[in-house]
């Protein structure tokens, strides 16, 4: 660990590579890597970024429509929105700093950029890191990670370590990351082991371009340097990035339960209507789109949609929960952003919320919300009806 600057920990790995450890929100960091590239003069200058991550802090992170209307299309509102929680929960700590998330790691481009000095990227791309914890958390886990951003109550602790104590204790931040660990394994499985692994096998990759200065965040530092002492080279570490690139595949079992209760109810209605009991199948129906409409239309109320946002997601969900290649949060949403719809400066301030309130001011969250919350009740809707038919016919 070094030693010359005891507020900004850094491993010489050996005497052409030098892993510097920053904090995202730290304006000392920023000054401090701007100081290690003049004083240092690497011949290439490595930053824990991908090129997605690099595009929104060069950009402002802005949002256009034809974004958010592809988000909805393609089911990802959830994602984009459990992104968004965790930036703002990392921009509320930049904003006591007085910085933006980023900004060690965007002065380490431009300074690089300004000594004429080549630039490699060497995250794994943020959405797919995204999509693999997400994937990998089980419900309980998500529920965990959601109430802690969301719910539960952020407390003023006196004895809370500040950006400085964080960036002279490695070990305290290695704690907290750790503490990630417990909370949600899966996630924090993907967003710190398997990142060290990542970039260290990128940094293998581009070790051998003279000196090499890697910015990244400082709790990144121990796993990265142990990381790359275990690399193979050649074709196993490109194989091995390519796996880590990967978004893992739902199972047949898992990609079909999702067409369960729809072939079941559709079966069960089919039954009654070939054995003529139409008072059954009035009453199939009846629960079958009350409970589908009714709690679709609660999850759009939750994210406090436009009453016709509402009543489409009621309309739409009896219907779409016997096609699961449609869902009624799109309609909700598509409508919700068509009755209140986002204005430039909403879709330019949603990457840039930092109270978790403003997800149901900001009129693009509130088109994620509908969404995907729509979404959810829906879901909910179809499984609850389809089981008490199941139970109420004796099936």
């Amino acid at each position: 660990m070094g030693e010359n600057d005891p507020n900004m920990p850094f491993i010489d790995v050996d005497d052409n590579l030098r892993l510097f450890g920053t904090a995202h929100i730290s304006k000392d960091s920023a000054d401090a890597v701007r100081e290690q590239i003049g004083e240092w003069k690497p011949d290439l200058v490595a930053v824990e970024l991908c090129q997605s991550r690099m595009d929104a802090l060069t950009s402002g992170r802005r949002l256009d429509q034809e974004g958010l209307s592809k988000v909805i299309k393609e089911g990802k509102a959830p994602l984009v929105l459990f992104q968004s929680l965790l930036a703002a929960e990392q921009r509320k700590m930049g904003l006591e700093e007085g910085q933006e998330p980023g900004t060690d790691l965007l002065a380490a481009v431009q300074a690089a950029e300004a000594a004429d000095i080549p630039v490699e990227l060497v995250d794994r791309d943020v959405q797919v890191t995204l999509r693999r914890a997400w994937s990998k958390m089980g419900l309980r886990e998500r529920y965990r990670v959601l109430k802690a951003l969301v719910w539960e109550e952020k407390e003023e602790d006196e004895d809370a370590p500040s950006v400085d104590d964080l960036l002279k204790d490695s070990d305290l931040l290695t704690e907290l990351l750790d503490e990630l660990k417990h909370v949600a394994p899966g996630a924090g499985e993907v967003l710190v082991d398997e990142r060290d692994e990542y970039i260290a096998t990128r940094i293998s990759q581009i070790r051998d371009r003279g000196k090499v200065l890697v910015v990244m965040g400082a709790g990144h530092l121990k796993g990265v340097n142990t990381q790359l002492g275990s690399i193979d080279g050649g074709s196993a570490r490109s194989t091995r990035l390519a796996e880590l690139d990967g978004v893992p595949q739902k199972s047949a079992f898992r990609r079909s339960l999702k067409w369960a209760i729809p072939v079941l109810v559709m079966g069960l209605m089919g039954y009654l209507l070939m054995q003529g009991d139409w008072e059954t199948l009035k009453e199939t129906l009846l629960i079958w789109i009350v409970a589908n409409a009714v709690l679709a239309a609660m999850g759009v109320l939750l994210a406090r949609g436009h009453p016709f946002a509402v009543l489409t997601a009621a309309a739409a969900s009896p219907i779409t929960s016997v096609n699961p290649t449609l869902a009624a949060g799109w309609f909700a949403g598509y409508v919700q952003m068509k009755m209140d719809e986002p204005t430039a400066a909403d879709l330019t301030a949603f990457m840039r919320l930092d109270e978790y309130s403003l997800f149901w001011k900001n009129r693009a969250g509130k088109v994620l919300l509908v969404t995907a919350l729509g979404n959810l009740g829906s879901s909910l809707g179809a499984w609850i009806a389809g089981s008490a038919l199941l139970f109420s016919t004796g099936f």
